[in-house]
Order: structure tokens, then C-alpha cells, then sequence
């Protein structure tokens, strides 16, 4: 490949190619040539341009990681890079219409020429079609696939950066040896990536295979029928959350808040699986969860408060339940049975779990569980008032914890880091910055 084909390839004018080529980023592997490589080096130079770098940083740091760029190629590309091709031509080899091969891939998030791996899966989407799968759910099929697959990449990468590639750096480990050092890592490390992953499909599928099992199973029972909408169906929805979650972290700082929503995350889903749901969103402090049935949604979301509480240094938790009809959509779910769980979060209170009437209906036969009536509430964004319970565990302990002013952090007292006695008032804090911030500004804290 001459510099002129490099250049309508790539979209990027000749004298710049041949400057990035002085720089010693393009051309190295072919001598005056340039190889399908070229290409890939080429776009990585421009991602990282878009990002702030000259190239002349992104050639320094060539230099200094033993070869960045190749490095990068090499792990994306382990077969070696191949050509790509144009839209049309892939379409054809598949046996799809152009128009139809976009939407493919587009739903994949692919906006560039298509590699030999890209046209394989468009070749299974064709097999796909050809048995019947319609294309809408094939489409949200292949984004479900890229977000969640996305996420764990994100993860593979970051981690590994931060706790192997960093952690090297902070033990003085630096230049052609912490490169030979990284690589080590990552050649031991690489092998396991595939098999966790379907690992974990596998154990996802059964779980989601026995919840498709009970909606047959409701169904010959004489279940009412869901509406004609695709993908509808009946589920308990709960969300949890932080009573305190922000006054904490502007307290505390984001990396002491990330320590309590990493132990939060721990209760939360080791109370799922115990119960049978499933974690399906995280938003900060917020955790959505589904069950099959409302009397695991109520149970799950009290054995949460009960272990949250138990903690000796913890915040409180609160949560809001609801049962009936969601759409399943891209992974997740949507509709205003969702929309009436989060709005019950948001108004219950400290260690409360508000559920809708519907879910005292369905899981009024759950032992030790008592469902109080707090007659009809107006819940923001709705229409109408809904009628709502708490439910409480019948035989929960007493419990007296220190609340600190500040942060709102629950303290059992051998949790406490300080007190402080001011206007016959004793406070307890959970450390000393909290205490430091109610001197020097009590009123703002006088609630």
C-alpha cells in the first residue's frame, strides 16, 4: 500500500501521514510500504489526537512502552489485522441487503469499514433470519451482547491497569522492565478472560431459564394472559438505596463513599441470590432488582436493611417495591410498574420498605412479616395517590446506634471515632473530619 491509499483509507492528508511516519508511529514494519497494520496504527494516532495528544507525545510514549502502538495491535488483532471492507461488499458475502447489514451493524456500535470477524457475525445474523428470528429482537439481542460485553472489556482493561500496571509504577518498577513485566501479567492473565465469561453466561442462562420455566408454568395455571405487547410480562420490582448517600460522600470524600457502596453492592447481591432475584441496574448508591413472584422481592429487601444494620458503621438503607406488568427492552426493564418501585424508594424513609398494595396482596403470607397500613399517598410524578404499606420483620430486634450529624453515618459504640459534647448535647461522629466539620460550622447542622 503506497502513502496515497494509506491516506484515502484513513481520511488523513499525505503530509501528515508522511510526518507520523519521520515520528517513526507509521511505516516501521514495511521499510517504504505500508501494511493493513499502517491502517490500524493510523486510526489509533487519531483516537488519541481527538483525545488531546500531539503525535509527537504519542511517538515519545512509543518509544518508552517498548512499542505502544504495536503492543495495542498485537492484543486487538492476535490473527493479525487483515483488510477491511466497504459495507456493500460485506453485505454481499454475508447474503444480506446493504440496508439490512447497516441496521446489524449498527446496532453493534461497528461505524468503520468492516473486518473479516465483523462480516462472520453478519453472516450468523443471516442464519438468524433464515430460521426465523425476527429482526427486531435480533437487534436488541446484538446490542444486550455489546453493552454487556463492553462493560466486562471495560473491566478486564481497567482492572488490570489499575491494580497491576499501576501497582507495578508505586513499586519502582519503570521502563523496558515494566513493560516486560505488564506483558508478563497479561499473557497469564489473558487465558482466563473466555472461560470466566462463559462461565458466567452459563450460570446466567440457568438462572434465566428457570425464571422462563415459571412463566409457563403461570401460564397452564391459568395466569391472566399479558397484553399483545412483545416481551411483556409480570415481575416484582425493588429498588434500594442510601438514605445518606450524598451529606456522606461530600463528607467523606468519593474514595471513602466508594469503600461503603462496594460493601453496600456485597449485601445487596449476596440478599439476591439468597432470595432468587436478580441485580439487573446500579446507579451510583441505587440498586435495581427483579423477582419472579412479590414475596422474594419483600424478603430480599428486608434481609438487606436487617444485614445493612448489623454493620457496625454503616448507613441507613431504605427501599420501595411494586409487582405487575414491565417490558423487557435492550437487558433491562421499563414501564411504570418500574417507575412506581423508584418513586417508593425515594419516599420511603430511614430503614423503611414501602410496598404497593399490589405487593401486600401478593406476599401478605410471608412469615414474620408484618404489612402496616400508611393509607393512600400522592408519590411524585403520578396521577394518582396509591395506597401503601411498610413492610416490618414481626420479630426485629432494637437496635440504638449513633447517628453521626454530618454524614449520617449508624454507629454501633465501638464504632465510634469521636464525640463531642456541646449545649448539654453529646454527638458521636464516625471520624475525625466529620467532627472537624461540625465545629466549624454547627448550625448547618443543627437538623
Amino acid at each position: 500500500m503506497q502513502i496515497e491509499e494509506l491516506s484515502d483509507v484513513t481520511r488523513e492528508p499525505v503530509p501528515r501521514l508522511r510526518e507520523w511516519r519521520s515520528l517513526g508511529l507509521i511505516g516501521t514494519q514495511t521499510g517504504g510500504a505500508f501494511s493493513p497494520e499502517d491502517v490500524e496504527r493510523v486510526r489509533l494516532v487519531q483516537f488519541s489526537i481527538r483525545r488531546g495528544f500531539t503525535a509527537e507525545t504519542i511517538a515519545e510514549a512509543d518509544r518508552k512502552f517498548g512499542g505502544l502502538l504495536h503492543n495495542q495491535i498485537e492484543f486487538l488483532f492476535p490473527h493479525g489485522v487483515g483488510d477491511r471492507l466497504p459495507l456493500p461488499e460485506a453485505a454481499a458475502t454475508a447474503g444480506l441487503a446493504v440496508e439490512q447489514a447497516r441496521r446489524v451493524v449498527e446496532a453493534a456500535g461497528i461505524s468503520e469499514d468492516l473486518r473479516q470477524e465483523d462480516v462472520e457475525m453478519l453472516k450468523r445474523a443471516k442464519h438468524a433470519y433464515d430460521v426465523g428470528f425476527p429482526e427486531e429482537a435480533l437487534l436488541e439481542l446484538v446490542r444486550v451482547h455489546i453493552d454487556a460485553l463492553g462493560r466486562v472489556a471495560e473491566a478486564d482493561v481497567r482492572l488490570f491497569h489499575f491494580y497491576i500496571h499501576e501497582r507495578l509504577r508505586a513499586a519502582g518498577v519503570s521502563g523496558p522492565e515494566l513493560v516486560d513485566a505488564t506483558r508478563a501479567a497479561s499473557t497469564q492473565l489473558r487465558p482466563m478472560i473466555e472461560p470466566l465469561m462463559i462461565f458466567a453466561h452459563r450460570k446466567g442462562l440457568a438462572k434465566a431459564l428457570r425464571e422462563d420455566m415459571l412463566m409457563h408454568l403461570a401460564e397452564a395455571a391459568g395466569a391472566p394472559a399479558t397484553g399483545p405487547t412483545p416481551a411483556q410480562l409480570r415481575l416484582a420490582i425493588v429498588f434500594t438505596d442510601l438514605s445518606s448517600f450524598t451529606p456522606m460522600t461530600q463528607s467523606m470524600g468519593d474514595a471513602a463513599a466508594a469503600q461503603i457502596i462496594e460493601r453496600f453492592s456485597e449485601l445487596v447481591r449476596e440478599a439476591a441470590a439468597r432470595w432468587e432475584g436478580r441485580v439487573v441496574e446500579r446507579i451510583g448508591d441505587a440498586f435495581m432488582t427483579v423477582f419472579p413472584e412479590s414475596q422474594s422481592a419483600v424478603g430480599c429487601a428486608l434481609d438487606i436493611e436487617r444485614r445493612s444494620a448489623e454493620q457496625p458503621q454503616f448507613p441507613a438503607v431504605r427501599s420501595g417495591v411494586h409487582w405487575g406488568e414491565v417490558l423487557y427492552r435492550e437487558g433491562g426493564y421499563i414501564g411504570s410498574t418500574v417507575n412506581i418501585a423508584a418513586r417508593l424508594a425515594t419516599e420511603a424513609v430511614r430503614h423503611q420498605t414501602l410496598v404497593s398494595a399490589a405487593v401486600q396482596l401478593e406476599a401478605r403470607g410471608l412469615e414474620d412479616v408484618d404489612f402496616v397500613p400508611l393509607g393512600k399517598r400522592r408519590l411524585k410524578g403520578l396521577a394518582d395517590e396509591l395506597e401503601l404499606f411498610e413492610a416490618r420483620p414481626r420479630r426485629a430486634e432494637a437496635t440504638s446506634k449513633a447517628v453521626d450529624p454530618v454524614c449520617h453515618m449508624e454507629m454501633n459504640p465501638e464504632a465510634v471515632a469521636a464525640r463531642l459534647s456541646l449545649e448539654g448535647r453529646d454527638r458521636a461522629f464516625c471520624s475525625e473530619q466529620c467532627l472537624k466539620m461540625f465545629v466549624a460550622t454547627p448550625d448547618k447542622y443543627a437538623g
